[in-house]
């Protein structure tokens, strides 16, 4: 086993490497989506497709409960 991990240890470093770099992007990703960030980071101002993410409700007539 220890032979196998020498003759492929250039190929493990750099998978090693990646499968961090995924995981940290992911783990940054649901911190994001839980403090309610926008996904691009851009912001909604501009987005075509603002009214997907975020509907605007009717406003509710005075006196009705929601």
């Amino acid at each position: 086993m220890l032979s196998w991990i020498t003759a492929n240890l250039a190929n493990i470093i750099p998978l090693l490497l990646i499968a961090a770099a995924v995981v940290l992007v992911v783990r940054r990703m649901i911190k994001n989506k839980k403090a309610g960030a926008s996904s691009c980071g851009c912001g909604c101002s501009g987005c075509a497709m603002s009214d997907a993410c975020h509907p605007k409700t009717a406003p509710h007539a005075p006196g009705s409960q929601k």
